[in-house]
């Protein structure tokens, strides 16, 4: 089992490069470590994958409202955050080759939970309770250093005047939500809400991860979709419950199988959470963290306004009641969904002369939603007619033209990037006005007038 895993999650990782989903970064120079682009495919996968995020989100819901805040801020945030003198991993380092290992993740590999909370001799004493099942991944030896922490937080020379950054460092922001916690005032003075109310936000996050790995699984810039919800604190609990459900539902909504979905409750829980659950997806190597649902207490708003000096309390306007609004909160990584996505849709199906590789993405979801064909690419009848029906669909889909090798091997093509129908201009359309539309799932055709081509779109897409 764990061989076919491994084998699908190679496949998944060639198909994306071959296919244009998704790149390594900087690869003509060798590439650049756990950084990756999203090629022309995976680029749009990644923001149907936002709309549809943004959507349930922001515009189906009447108390949330959007944001997008800077990517550096003042590092006093991130002093206020914690951040800066508690962000980090235990870090380990191979005695045989050098290479650095989080020790968590080593753990992970064998089925051994560490909590990202433990203290350094914590975390040390469960390593080396186990450390005759752990080799290293990059020479195989069992030979490690004695655990430490390192910081997560990339530093930035930003705005720097001196000859040595460390002495007034900016940062690149670890984690999205702070820029939601600081604007939280801006909002509520300048937009009109009332508590309870969310602030959404869908950007980028770095970290100095040195295991970053499982392809777009960990990286160390991803893009964040988050989601913080200001509320009464007697109304906390009610309204996590509330957003666990919708939470989970929105998984449903997007074509992820339930089989393949799972709740992970946090047994330790840092000293200011009330809950904390991971909603989990079944990837090609196991199961992992797809999205955290928190309930954090008052702790995020409460640190922010001693630092600043500023009162970011509430008072409730009917009641006069005063408080410090408790957050519950949703975050989920685009890199990871795309992840997941693509493992939901990656299909190998026995055809009638071999085997065909299609993508079964739902049809919001597929980067091409229509390709257009001209049966052959040496009659300019053909082309002319098929250039002019994709140039009409183009307006109202995102298409693709495509008149490059034999018709059987477009239609692979499109299989492989989840396209779900392809328009094929043949010598009939000449004579009837008639196309064939040929659908990705179930692979049949059938003919249709031009004039319904666009029709038959917008009921089906």
């Amino acid at each position: 089992m764990k061989k076919e895993k491994n084998d699908l999650m190679e496949k998944i990782v060639s198909l994306a490069k071959r296919r244009g989903f998704v790149y390594l970064s900087s690869e003509i120079y060798g590439g650049f470590a756990s950084i990756y682009d999203y090629g022309p495919y995976g680029v749009e996968l990644a923001n149907n994958i936002k709309d549809f995020w943004w959507k349930e989100m922001v515009q189906l819901r009447e108390d949330i409202v959007g944001l997008d805040s800077a990517i550096f801020m003042n590092p006093r945030i991130w002093e206020a955050s914690g951040h800066v003198a508690g962000f980090s991993d235990p870090l380990t380092e191979c005695k045989n080759c050098h290479a650095r290992f989080r020790m968590d993740h080593l753990l992970e590999e064998i089925k051994v939970q560490a909590d990202e909370k433990m203290t350094e001799d914590e975390i040390n004493k469960i390593f080396k309770e186990n450390i005759e099942k752990i080799a290293c991944p990059s020479c195989g030896k069992k030979d490690f250093a004695e655990g430490r922490k390192f910081n997560l937080l990339v530093k930035s020379n930003l705005g720097n005047i001196t000859d040595n950054p460390s002495e007034n460092p900016a940062y690149l922001r670890g984690e999205t939500c702070q820029g939601i916690y600081v604007n939280f005032k801006n909002v509520l003075d300048s937009v009109r809400v009332k508590i309870p109310f969310g602030i959404a936000q869908i950007g980028k996050a770095f970290r100095n991860e040195i295991t970053a790995r499982q392809f777009i699984f960990r990286t160390r810039e991803f893009e964040q979709m988050e989601m913080q919800y200001f509320l009464d604190p007697e109304d906390e609990m009610k309204e996590y419950e509330k957003l666990k459900k919708a939470r989970w539902d929105y998984y449903l909504k997007l074509g992820l199988n339930e089989k393949n979905l799972k709740w992970h409750k946090h047994e330790k829980l840092v000293f200011y959470a009330k809950a904390a659950y991971d909603i989990e997806y079944r990837f090609p190597f196991g199961f992992g963290e797809l999205e955290g649902v928190h309930a954090r207490g008052d702790y995020d708003l409460s640190q922010h306004a001693k630092f600043s000096g500023k009162d970011l309390s509430y008072t409730e306007p009917k009641t006069g009641k005063k408080f410090i609004p408790h957050i519950i909160e949703s975050s989920v990584g685009v890199g990871r969904t795309v992840l997941a996505v693509l493992t939901e849709a990656y299909m190998e199906e026995k055809i009638d002369g071999g085997e065909r590789v299609v993508m079964k993405f739902p049809k919001n979801l597929a980067p091409i939603k229509i390709a257009v064909f001209p049966l052959l690419r040496n009659k300019p009848e053909l082309v002319k007619y098929a250039q002019e029906i994709f140039n009409d669909l183009k307006e109202d889909f995102m298409c693709e033209f495509d008149d490059n090798g034999n018709i059987g091997k477009r239609y692979r093509r499109q299989d492989e990037i989840g396209t779900p129908y392809c328009v094929t201009v043949d010598f009939d359309t000449l004579e009837e006005d008639t196309a064939t539309i040929r659908d990705r799932d179930t692979m049949e055709q059938k003919r249709i007038k031009i004039t319904d081509l666009k029709r038959f779109f917008v009921n089906n897409l």
